[in-house]
């Protein structure tokens, strides 16, 4: 076995060399390529993973029941309510079935929220139990014409809201 020197490194990995920059003609075909995608595109492919990662984190993949994370699941929710507006049109024919899944994560997530008690972002000032919950405020009779009847009854759940 020989023996190392003072002045030789003890790691037995050769030291990296650094990155050597791209090639000039490979960024012109990434700046090509980045022309030609529009941020409504990159928005809409982004919703669908949001809404497979808080299924799994709903635990409604089989076998993923051990996954359950609400935080996790209501940002995912939140993000995708987000983008939805913004490529509405975008999405086409696909948005029911976009609206849907997002809709039944909202109900998952009341669900999940119910058997661990109060979640964990609830809102401030929000009633204990055995408190009575505060009044009603007055409603506006020009926005209760614009609000759907689940909104008008409370009874429709929306993540931070």
């Amino acid at each position: 076995m020989r023996r190392r020197r003072p002045h030789e490194r003890a790691d037995t990995n050769p030291p990296t060399t650094p990155a050597r920059p791209p090639p000039r003609r490979s960024l012109r075909e990434y700046a090509e390529r980045l022309k030609q995608i529009r941020v409504e595109d990159i928005i809409a492919e982004t919703i669908g993973p949001l809404i497979n990662v808080a299924t799994l984190r709903a635990g409604l993949v089989p076998g993923s029941e051990d996954q359950v994370d609400l935080a996790q699941l209501q940002k995912a929710i939140e993000a995708s309510r987000a983008l939805i507006p913004l490529v509405e049109e975008d999405i086409g024919p696909q948005l029911p079935a976009v609206r849907a899944a997002v809709s039944n994560l909202q109900m998952a997530y009341a669900r999940l929220a119910g058997q661990a008690g109060a979640p964990e972002g609830a809102e401030p000032g929000a009633p204990e139990a055995g408190q009575a919950p505060p009044p009603p405020p007055a409603e506006d009779p020009c926005e209760a014409r614009r609000a759907g009847p689940a909104q008008r009854s409370g009874r429709l759940w929306i993540p931070g809201q």
